[in-house]
Order: structure tokens, then C-alpha cells, then sequence
């Protein structure tokens, strides 16, 4: 035994001598190494035995050099974690760089000399935890040197030489990125490959200031490998054309193809690199921080990548040693980059070229790798223009509370920047402390006004209020942990710990009136100090013309103190420890509630939930809260949550119905950073129980009594109302119903009624919701946060609408009628009062069923309207909607009762007995029944003219209203006893009875006048108009009878005709329509059907003959053009109403306008990709001229009328375009009329004076036959029996 260990160790120290690699490789095979599995022996067998490499002499040289420190194995140093364990598979084919350079456990498991790796089979390996243990190209194993780490001020394990634990990558500030990142140096190499082989790996090789990068060819986008110039030390020839890059652990050759070449690459990397690693390599209190760094999975190469999200790039590198030393794959730029979730903890990162499968280790660790990268996203995306003026001013180039550079976040409300990490500490104190907004992102919120007050101020005189008086012991550093961060700035700014204490600091009086004086003059410190020492902002001025500080600001012209007075209109003041108290407590601990137990929860989202969740998607949570906090754990065993709400973040909960996803009964939590949580359970009691104690722990005292209704939808939005529109308010609300109850600043509790609006509407870019009260305010619904938001419009919107087939279910007016039956009332007595056969002759059937449904739908919005709906057609309508009513207008209870009250002979006692009947109604029904026997009580009055008696009206209600067949007359008499005892019934005032009827007859003779455009009681429908020849006055005034099919071309003639002037040639003659208001004309194309536009007509409008000069210019134009499209710049400007004050906002801004056969286009430049917007060119109505108030800039206008014909509820928009000089703009209408009318312009024969014929009447109404209106009464009740029995009878009489 001791012969073959002498013999075993001689051999050793021969090959040693010789091949000292093979010994080092042997050695920690024998030592380091478990023994083999069998699976380990048969992936050994499957490996391919290939030749052993040959080694260069100058290879062999620093082989031999450094094999001593190879040989000594570095320990661990004591209480250091070590790197996880990670199984690396490479495909047989793979070709890829990612491992060229081998771990020393590769080495333990396959001792022999091996070719390149792109040569040979990989198989699955594990990576035996070390300390730091690198492989250099030279082929020798090395052990890091501690000191190395200690001198650049990291531990070996805490982080990179060129991206710091603690800080970002070491790259110039983004502002000059464009600059510094420009590649240097492009251009072909060959690469020694790992383990010195002497042949060389052809690769396409970038330089740019921070990275030297290398490709497979010239057309890949992600690299095969990076080397930091902050890593690489050295920079030196060698050999012939051949150049080594030196690391701090790693040797990389490269050669050219010439010395000249060579020499350029070196002198280029030494420039570079010259310095970069002092400057790079940042102390552990370096701000900038990588997001997120761990091990992700990608899925193709089944390994495990360390991955570094780190600003707006994403990092990947083979393992965590790599990441240390700044040695890495590739960068992934997102900017181009999106992010998808596909399994449970799967996600997708997509770019053009490449699309990235990631697999987290759990489900938390996912979502948080994907709020990582979204971020980054954010962050490439983002807009440093605000920031670079902040930074401008030097005291703002530093976190107001920890010191750390450039700070990218701001809290507007307390005029302080702030860095990002102590950003998320801001956003713990809530909204209603710290409004946290970005420089980068949020853009809409950085008005002129809010940057110049953040310069004004500055963060160091901005500290000589907040941070007078703070401790050595308590201030922050830009390396400060997270508690002691959250601890300072809740010291700092909740409770005002270190603030400068105002002279009149708790007499609420004399700083209300401070604050009063003070916003009149440019001191916007001194008006921030009264503020946050309990100055209200909202206090009386006493001034009826300036009621509130912020009108007082206004008034003054002082828009600094005016923003800063906005912001903190609802901002909680400081907690006051003053003896005594102030006037008034502006701190209030939350009330304490408890709760814990199992709910499912889905993964939080960033947009509505419009898709039904399964069961599937829900994951079983322990959830709990406690203290204002609701946590949600893994497992009722965890102690650290896998994520948690503050009751300040919760801005809102919904309930939805049973049954909308896979649990039956599931909740809805919306966050103050716009995230949706969705929980479930399939025990109503438990849901019951989270919903009443979630929604107590985030409701105030004074908003308490919402608790206790059964709400659908509960939590705070900001509001405005119509007697204050100038400040925002907070106000809490909740729905039930259809009913919305609110508390705002008052602390009374306020009823809406939804279904009784009088309109309901979303304006200024679906950021504001309108309810309109019929006979009181108007209540405005600002949109603070988009997700929260659409829920409450979508919510409200619904419970606006009808919820069902009773009458209570109705939209109703405020008298508690329902809508459609008010508008077919007031329709029918406007215009079919007189119509022969009203409520007996049939309208198409499908009118009326399209008229049914919308009313159905949202009768708010359905405005009947004279030519564009039907007599007959509404009228119609509204027997149906009684017809189909559930439990019917006299409720399926009591219609018995209704029609044997008929039977009585007695009229007293008859009368008696409906009365008590009416009382017994619902409260809707017995104000509908009302509302619609004084209708029909008017219609017989005037039955000489429409042949409606009394008879002929209750055969028709009769089995209408009482639902039944009609076979005999009961139902008949009873509606014939309430129309003709109507005043005594509903105990009617006779005086307001009269002047109702003296009004229905003012209607009717104004409209039998000629000189109006109501229509006539004609059966053809013509509307008289006033028409004008070439001026509008009293002697060219001409009146007109317009059918429905007359055209432009027609009325002209006719009005050419009458004054005898004959047509020129070259002369062309229009129809031009003028609206006043508007200073703003229109020439109607010859084939336009004149009276739709009568219908549009307002009182400023109207229509006038002249001449159209520019027409032959424009059709010569036309001619000329080769394209039918054009385009160029013009000013554009946008009609835009202040909320509430129909004021125009807004000025014109040059754009760039493409206009073809389909659509408009709006671009901000003419380099843009993407249109800013795009019309249907059909939708467009364009008039010529631009009224002066909007001081156009330049004379030659059109305005531009949008009119969207595919909603329901039509959408209507207006702006403005100028152009340079009147050619342009005559070319710009030439396009837009040819375009509208495919290139027919003006008739090839010139206008062609000729006589508009007139239709005879038609005495069919659609293909339905009538009702015959006269003969015996027999007749007439056989012929209604009959309809009621077999409506479908007459509908075969079809001709």
C-alpha cells in the first residue's frame, strides 16, 4: 500500500511538471467532488472522448507562472452566504459564448483537456458553491484576492466592481447618454476563446464608452459577451496583431487582420479605459441602486441566468461572480421592451428582435421581477426635461431628506425633491400627506407654474422649514435603510417634528388671516410655513367676490402661491402638540379593526377586470388586518407577508354580483398607486365580514354612516359642484342601488338619485363624470386615478340605467314619471297632436322596436326628434312599453279591482272607489297613471281634429293597460270612466287644466303659420323655411316649401326661378348655409338634401343663394391633382370648454395634417411615425372662417365640425385650422369636398334650373294596412279586438 502511494504520488509530481492543469484538475476532482451517480456515469459515457487540446508555449508560460496560487484554495470568509446552487444545460448545437468560459466545478467533473466548448456535447452540471473562484483564458484556475474587494469598499459576495449592491451602473448621466454611448469602434475580430486554444472564434466586436461588445456577426442586436471598461485594467499588444484586454480575473485576446488596425484598438481601449475604473467604482451609500437582481430561468437554454434590472436596461451574466466583475452576456434596452405575464411564474419579455422566456422560483418573486422590469420600462420611456430644470437650480440636485444625487421624484404638496427610495417612503404617508409625482413621467402634472415654484424654493431653503431642527443623530444619508428612512420622513412631515414653528403657531385666527394677506404677495415660503402651522386654506377671506385664499391668490395674479394653495387643499396638517389645542384637530388616528382569515386572490392587475376569472387563476392566501394594514401571507405558518395595503393606500371597494368569477362571492380593493386586487370565497358570511371591516378601516368618522348601507361600490373621490368650481374637494361616496349617497366637505349625508338625472356624462377625455340634478347642482367627478375611476363611471353608469321591466326600475323625472313615457308624451303633444288616427293607426314594426330597445337602454339620452322619428312610430312606442310592463301600470294585485269598479252605476260611489284605488298604487305608478290620463284627457279634447274620441281612445288603452285580450269592453270602460272623470279622480286644478289646454292650441296654430319651419299637417311632411338671396334682409326674404327629398341644387333653382334670374355660363350658383353665432358659412353640395339641415338649424342659422366665386378655381385645382390627397402644416386649435363656465381654453399649435380618401390625419411634426389623432373624413363637416374671438392667427380659416354616427349617444366635436394664405385654404376645402363626394364636385352640365316635383301623399304608413277610423262603433271594436287577439293578422295583408 505505502509502494503505490509513493508511486502514485512520483507520478503526481511528473505530470505536475509537465501538465500542472491536469494535477489542479485531478486534485479537486479527488477532493471537492462527491463520487459519481450513476447518472453522472452515464452522461460521462455519452460524452464524446475528443483529442486534448493543444496548448500554446506562451499559453504553457503563464500556465506555469501562476500555477502556485492556483493551487491554494480560498476559504470562505465566516458568516458569508454562499450563492445558490445552479444546474447550467447547454444544447449540443449551442454556439454560444455564454460558456466559453467554464467554472472550476466544470473542470472537476471532466479532468481531461478538452476542445472548445462550441466543439463539444454539454451536459447538465452543478455548480458547487464557492468563494469567488474565476477562470481566466490562460487556462489556470485563481482564487480572488479579499483584498481586492475590500479596497474597492464591497465584501467578495456583496456586489459588482462596475454595478454596485448599492449602486447603478456606472454610466453617465442619462441626459448625455445619446452622446457617450455612441459606438467608438466597430469592426471584425478573431477571439482566443477560453483555455487558450490556438485556433480563434471570428466574432464582430463594439466599443463604446462604457462596454467593449461582442457578436456572433454584424447583424445581431444582443451580444455574446460584455466587458465593462470600468473592470478592464490593463490594455496591452501582443505577439503578431494579437492584443490582450486584462480584468481584474480574466485575460481576453483578440487579433486583427493588421499592426495598424491592432494598434487603433488598443489605443481606443486605453483611452477609455484610462481612469474609468476610479471614477466607477462607487462607495456602498451610492444612491443609484439596480431595481431588482437575482436568478431568472430562461427557457431555451433551461439555465439559470443572474439578472440585473438596473435603471432602464436589463443585465444578464452567466452567474453571480460574473456580475461582480463586470463580465456579462448582454444588455437588453427597454425602451423597446414589453412585459407579459403567461403562467404562474412565467413572464415574456418581448422586443423586436428577440423575445426573452423568463421563469421566476415563485409566484411573489415573478410579480415582483415584472414590477421590476415595467419600471424600467417607465424609466426608458421617460422625459428628463423637467428634471434637467430642477437640476438647474444646485440645491435641488440633492434628496431634500437623505442627500443622494439627482433626485427623479418630487412631493408636490410639500415642494421637496426626493430621491426614489425615500419616494416610496412618501408614498406610505398617503396622498392625503405626500403627493409623490415623477419629474420623468408624470408630465401632465409639471405646469410653468409648479417648476417655478420647486425653483423659487429649492430644497435647502425649502429645509430651513421642514428640517430646522433636526438632530445629528436623526439625519438620513443616501445609505440610510429603509426604516430608518421611514421613520424620519413620518418624524419629518406627518408629524412636523423638525419644522420651523411659526411666530403665530396655534392661534387659528391670526394665521388664517396671515395666510389671507400673505398669498397677495410673491412670498411663497411664508405662505407654505403658514400652511403646515395650521393655517386653513380653505378659511373665509370674508370678500364675497374672493371667498376662499386661492380666489384671493387669483385675483392678485400671484399663480405661484395660487398652485401651491391647490395642491394642499386637502392635505392633513402635521399632528399639533400645542397645549390647549388650536381651533380646529387636523390629525386623526385611524380606527383600529382586526380581521384575519383564508380568502383567493389573483395576481394584482393594472386594468379593469373584463374577462371572467376561474378558479384556477386564484391562489389561497392568509390574510389578515390589523392596525390599518391588510397583509396577505403565503400560509396562516408565515411571518413575512407576501404583500400588504395600507388602509390610507385604499382608495375604493367594490362588491361584485354571486357568481361573476370562478368563487361565488368575490371583492374588489383599489389602490392608491392605481392597482386592483381581486379577492374570493365561497361563504357569503366571510365576504360579508372582509367587506365590513376593510371598508371600516379606510372610511372616516364623518363619512361613518355609509357603513351601514348595503353598498355595491364604496370609497373617496375628488369632486367639484356648480357652486364651486374652482377647488376640488374630497368626498366619500358609496352606491347602492340606484342610488348614490355622498358626504362632502359639510359632513351631511347626500342623496342622488341616478335613474332621476337629467343627464349623465363623461367628458374632458374621460376624465371627468357629470351628473346633472333636474332642478338643483350639478356634481362634478374628477378622475384621480384612471382604474379606480372606470369602475365608478361604468358603476354609476349602470344604475342610471333601466333595471328592469317595472315601472319603479324606469329612468324617471323628477315628478317620478318614467322617461320614455315623458318624452312620447311631450313628443306626440308637440307634433301628432292633430295627427288623424293618433294611438289607433300602426308604425313600422321595426321602428318601433328599435325605439323600444333604446329607450330600454338609456332613455336619458334618446331625444325624439320631428322627421327623424315617426308620429305613429312613437306613439306606438309607448302603448307597447305599458303592454309589456311587468305587473302592469294598476299592479297585478289590484286590476281586478279596477275593472269591476267599472261596473258600479252609482258615479259617486265610483268615483270614491277609484280614488281609494289611486291612493293604493306605488308612488310611480300612481304618478304615471296621472301623467298619462291628462294626455289623453288633452287628446280628445281636440278629436275634431285627429278623430280620437273618447270611445275610440278607451277601445285602444282599454287591453293595453290592463294587459288583457280585448274580447270584451271592460278594460275599455274602465279607461273611458278615468278619462272622462279625470279632474275629479286626480282632483285636477281647473285653472291649470285650462291654461294646459290654451298652450297645446298656441301650438297648434304656430305651426299651421307659413313662416315656420315646424311642418305642416300636410300628409307629404313639407317644412316651410326662409330662404335668402345673396344678403340676408327683409326684401330678399323668400319662403320656401321643402320636402324631404329636396337637394341644394333644387331649392336654388326654385329661388332663381321665382326672381327670374336665368343661369350664366361659368356662373355658379349655391345653396350656402350660415350659422352666425359662429361667423361661419358652408356651400351645400348640389346633390345635399336640404332638410336635414333645417332639423340641425339653431336660431342664429340660415340659408342664402349667392354666387360661389371660388368655385372654378378649386374645380381647376381639383383637375390638376394627380393624388386626391394632400397634405402640409396648419395652426390647429381645439375647441375646449372650462368645466362648467363655457369658456373656449386653448391657442393654436402648428401641426402636420395628412388628409386622404379615408380619414384625417393629425401629426405633432412631420417626422412623427404615430398621429396625435385620426378622423373619419366622412364624419367631418368643414365650414369656411373662424370666428374673431379666438384671435386666429391668421385670416383664412375653416372650423371643422366632428359628428360620430356610430354611438348611440352621438359624440361631437369642433376645432379649428388656419391656414398661411387663401390659395391654401381654398385647396385644403377643394380636397375635403372632393374627397366627401368621390370627386363630384359641381354637376358636369352646370346647374340645370327645373321644377321639384311633388309626391303624392302616401296613404299606406310602411306596408301595414290601417285601422279604419270611421264607420259603426261595431266595426271599429271588431277591428281592435281583432288586432289585440292576432297582432300579426294585419301584417299579412301585404301587398
Amino acid at each position: 500500500m505505502d509502494g503505490e502511494v509513493d508511486f502514485l504520488f512520483s507520478t503526481v509530481l511528473l505530470t505536475f511538471r509537465f501538465c500542472p492543469v491536469v494535477v489542479i484538475n485531478v486534485l479537486h476532482l479527488l477532493f471537492f467532488c462527491p463520487p459519481p451517480s450513476k447518472t453522472d456515469g452515464l452522461l460521462e459515457e455519452q460524452t464524446p472522448k475528443l483529442p486534448p487540446r493543444i496548448m500554446t508555449p506562451q499559453t504553457q508560460q503563464v500556465t506555469q507562472q501562476s500555477s502556485q496560487a492556483a493551487t491554494q484554495i480560498a476559504v470562505p470568509a465566516k458568516g458569508v452566504p454562499q450563492p445558490p446552487p445552479q444546474t447550467t444545460v447547454c444544447p449540443p448545437d449551442s454556439d454560444s459564448d455564454i460558456y466559453e468560459e467554464p467554472d472550476a466545478s466544470y473542470a472537476s467533473v471532466h479532468p481531461l483537456n478538452l476542445l472548445d466548448r462550441e466543439m463539444s456535447l454539454q451536459v447538465p452540471l452543478t455548480v458547487k458553491g464557492r468563494y469567488s473562484s474565476l477562470c481566466s483564458d490562460d487556462e489556470l484556475l485563481e482564487d480572488d484576492d479579499p483584498s481586492v474587494w475590500e479596497e474597492a469598499g464591497l465584501s467578495p459576495l456583496q456586489s459588482s466592481i462596475f454595478l454596485p449592491n448599492t449602486g447603478r451602473l456606472a454610466s453617465p448621466p442619462k441626459e448625455d447618454s445619446s452622446q457617450l454611448a455612441a459606438v467608438i469602434k466597430m469592426g471584425w475580430l478573431d477571439k482566443n476563446p477560453p483555455q487558450g486554444a490556438l485556433y480563434y472564434q471570428r466574432r464582430w466586436v463594439k466599443l463604446d464608452v462604457d462596454y467593449l461588445r461582442y457578436f456572433d456577426n454584424d447583424k445581431q442586436v444582443y451580444s455574446k459577451g460584455i466587458i465593462s471598461t470600468a473592470s478592464i485594467t490593463n490594455v496591452t499588444s501582443v505577439g503578431e496583431l494579437k492584443f490582450e484586454v486584462i480584468t481584474n480575473n480574466r485575460t481576453f485576446i483578440f487579433k486583427a487582420e493588421s499592426d495598424a488596425e491592432r494598434n487603433e484598438w488598443v489605443n481606443l481601449l486605453q483611452d477609455c479605459t484610462r481612469g474609468r475604473q476610479r471614477r466607477s467604482t462607487l462607495t456602498p451609500g451610492s444612491p443609484l441602486t439596480p431595481e431588482f437582481k437575482g436568478y431568472l430561468e430562461l427557457k431555451g437554454l433551461r439555465s439559470k441566468l443572474y439578472t440585473v434590472v438596473a435603471s432602464d436596461k436589463v443585465f444578464l451574466y452567466k452567474n453571480i461572480e460574473d456580475y461582480r466583475i463586470g463580465v456579462g452576456i448582454t444588455s437588453i434596452e427597454m425602451n423597446v421592451g414589453n412585459v407579459k405575464v403567461t403562467d404562474r411564474r412565467s413572464f415574456d419579455l418581448t422586443t423586436p428582435y428577440r423575445i426573452f422566456s423568463f421563469i421566476a422560483e415563485s409566484e411573489q418573486l415573478k410579480d415582483q421581477w415584472v414590477d421590476a422590469m415595467t419600471d424600467a420600462i417607465g424609466e426608458a420611456l421617460s422625459n428628463s426635461e423637467v428634471a434637467d430644470r430642477m437640476w438647474a437650480e444646485p440645491s435641488n440636485s440633492s434628496c431634500a431628506d437623505c442627500g443622494a444625487p439627482k433626485p427623479e421624484w418630487a412631493a408636490i404638496n410639500l415642494c421637496v425633491l426626493i430621491c426614489k427610495r425615500c419616494a416610496g417612503e412618501h408614498r406610505g404617508l398617503g396622498p392625503n400627506i405626500s403627493k409623490v409625482r415623477s419629474l420623468k413621467m408624470d408630465r401632465k402634472v409639471w405646469t410653468e407654474e409648479l417648476v417655478q415654484v420647486f425653483l423659487l424654493l429649492g430644497n435647502n431653503r425649502i429645509n430651513g422649514f421642514w428640517a430646522a431642527n433636526v438632530p445629528p443623530s436623526e439625519a438620513l444619508s443616501p445609505s440610510s435603510c429603509s426604516d430608518d428612512r421611514r421613520r424620519f420622513i413620518t418624524n419629518k412631515y406627518r408629524h412636523g417634528k423638525y419644522r420651523k414653528y411659526h411666530p403665530l403657531y396655534g392661534n387659528q385666527r391670526e394665521l388664517n388671516n396671515a395666510l389671507c394677506i400673505n398669498v397677495q404677495s410673491t412670498d411663497v415660503l411664508e405662505t407654505l410655513s403658514l400652511i403646515f402651522c395650521g393655517a386653513d386654506v380653505n378659511c373665509s377671506t370674508g370678500m364675497a367676490d374672493c371667498p376662499t385664499p386661492l380666489s384671493l391668490a387669483n385675483t392678485h395674479s400671484q399663480p405661484l402661491q395660487a398652485v401651491l394653495l391647490s395642491h394642499n387643499l386637502n392635505t392633513d396638517l402635521p399632528r399639533l402638540e400645542v397645549e390647549g389645542g388650536m381651533e380646529e384637530v387636523h390629525f386623526s388616528a385611524p380606527t383600529s379593526v382586526y380581521h384575519n382569515g383564508f380568502l383567493f386572490k389573483t395576481g394584482s392587475m393594472a386594468r379593469p377586470i373584463i374577462e371572467r376569472k376561474a378558479r384556477e387563476e386564484f391562489s389561497r392566501r392568509w390574510c389578515t388586518l390589523n392596525d390599518g394594514t391588510f397583509s396577505y401571507y403565503e400560509s396562516d405558518k408565515n411571518s413575512n407577508p407576501n404583500g400588504a395595503l395600507r388602509a390610507s393606500e385604499i382608495v375604493c371597494l367594490a362588491v361584485d354580483v354571486p357568481d361573476k368569477h370562478g368563487y361565488e362571492h368575490t371583492f374588489e380593493l383599489y389602490s392608491e398607486s392605481d392597482r386592483l386586487y381581486l379577492f374570493g370565497t365561497d361563504d357569503p358570511c366571510s365576504q360579508k365580514e372582509w367587506v365590513k371591516s376593510i371598508a371600516k378601516s379606510f372610511i372616516p368618522a364623518r363619512a361613518e354612516p355609509l357603513l351601514r348601507l348595503g353598498f355595491e361600490r364604496i370609497g373617496r373621490l375628488k369632486c367639484k359642484d356648480g357652486l364651486n368650481l374652482q377647488t376640488s374637494k374630497v368626498g366619500w361616496f358609496a352606491l347602492v342601488g340606484s342610488t348614490l349617497h355622498a358626504y362632502l366637505d359639510d359632513n351631511q349625508e347626500e342623496e342622488i338619485h341616478l335613474r332621476k338625472l337629467n343627464e349623465l356624462s363623461i367628458q374632458q377625455d374621460n376624465e371627468v363624470l357629470v351628473l346633472v340634478e333636474r332642478g338643483r347642482r350639478t356634481l362634478y367627478i374628477e378622475g384621480e386615478r384612471k382604474l379606480d375611476f372606470a369602475g365608478w363611471c361604468a358603476a354609476i353608469q349602470f344604475a342610471a340605467g333601466s333595471g328592469g321591466d317595472t315601472l319603479s326600475q324606469q329612468q324617471l323625472t323628477d315628478t317620478d314619471i318614467p322617461v320614455v313615457v315623458h318624452s312620447c308624451i311631450d313628443y306626440i303633444t308637440q307634433c301628432g297632436l292633430t295627427s288623424e288616427g293618433i294611438y289607433r293607426k300602426s308604425g313600422v314594426n321595426s321602428r318601433v322596436a328599435a325605439l323600444c330597445e333604446r329607450f330600454r337602454r338609456d332613455a336619458r339620452s334618446l331625444r325624439l326628434k320631428e322627421g327623424e322619428h315617426q308620429v305613429d312610430d312613437v306613439s306606438n312606442t309607448l302603448k307597447r312599453f305599458f303592454r309589456e310592463l311587468e305587473e302592469g301600470l294598476f299592479t297585478s294585485e289590484d286590476g281586478g279591482t279596477w275593472l269591476t269598479t267599472a261596473a258600479i252605476q252609482d258615479e259617486s260611489m265610483k268615483i270614491l272607489q277609484y280614488q281609494t284605488l289611486l291612493n293604493k298604487l306605488p308612488r310611480v305608478n300612481r304618478a304615471t297613471l296621472r301623467a298619462l290620463i291628462n294626455h289623453l284627457y288633452c287628446v280628445q279634447r281636440f278629436s275634431e281634429l285627429n278623430q280620437m274620441n273618447l270611445h275610440n281612445l278607451a277601445i285602444v288603452f282599454g287591453p293595453t293597460l290592463f294587459q288583457t285580450d280585448g274580447k270584451d269592453y271592460t278594460a275599455g270602460r274602465a279607461i273611458e270612466d278615468l278619462i272622462q272623470y279625470y279632474t275629479l279622480i286626480f282632483k285636477v286644478d281647473e285653472q291649470q287644466l285650462k291654461k294646459q289646454l290654451e298652450e297645446i292650441k298656441v301650438i297648434i296654430q304656430v305651426r299651421e303659420k307659413l313662416n315656420t319651419k315646424f311642418p305642416s299637417t300636410e300628409p307629404g311632411g313639407h317644412f316651410i323655411c326662409t330662404v335668402y338671396l345673396e344678403e340676408k334682409k327683409d326684401t330678399t326674404e323668400q319662403h320656401v316649401k321643402i320636402p324631404a327629398s329636396m337637394t341644394a341644387a333644387e331649392l336654388t333653382c326654385e329661388i332663381l326661378d321665382r326672381r327670374n334670374i336665368p343661369v350664366k355660363d361659368k356662373e355658379y350658383w349655391n345653396c350656402w348655409e350660415f350659422i352666425d353665432k359662429e361667423e361661419i358659412e358652408r356651400p351645400l353640395h348640389y346633390r345635399e338634401r336640404v332638410l336635414p339641415i333645417l332639423h340641425s338649424f339653431g336660431t342664429d342659422s340660415h340659408l342664402l343663394i349667392k354666387k360661389h366665386i371660388a368655385m372654378e378655381a378649386m374645380i381647376i385645382y381639383l383637375a390638376s391633382k394627380v393624388d386626391p390627397s394632400k397634405h402640409g402644416m396648419m395652426k390647429f386649435r381645439e375647441e375646449r370648454s372650462i368645466l362648467g363656465l363655457g369658456l373656449p381654453s386653448g391657442s393654436f399649435h402648428d401641426r402636420y395634417f395628412i388628409l386622404n380618401s379615408s380619414s384625417l390625419r393629425m401629426y405633432k411634426e412631420v417626422r412623427s411615425n404615430r398621429p396625435e389623432r385620426d378622423w373619419p373624413v366622412r364624419n367631418l363637416r368643414v365650414y369656411l372662417g373662424i370666428k374673431k374671438k379666438l384671435r386666429p392667427p391668421t385670416c383664412w380659416g375653416l372650423t371643422v365640425v366632428y359628428e360620430s354616427k356610430k354611438q348611440e349617444k352621438a359624440e361631437r366635436q369642433q376645432w379649428y385650422l388656419c391656414c398661411e394664405t387663401q390659395p391654401e385654404m381654398r385647396e385644403w376645402y377643394a380636397t375635403f369636398l372632393s374627397i366627401q363626394n368621390d370627386g363630384d364636385v359641381w354637376p358636369q352640365d352646370g346647374l340645370q334650373p327645373s321644377r321639384v316635383s311633388r309626391a303624392p301623399p302616401d296613404t299606406r304608413h310602411g306596408n301595414v294596412s290601417l285601422i279604419p277610423l270611421r264607420g259603426s262603433e261595431n266595426e271599429m271594436r271588431n277591428s281592435v279586438a281583432a288586432f289585440s287577439q292576432d297582432p300579426l293578422a294585419l301584417f299579412r295583408d301585404i301587398r
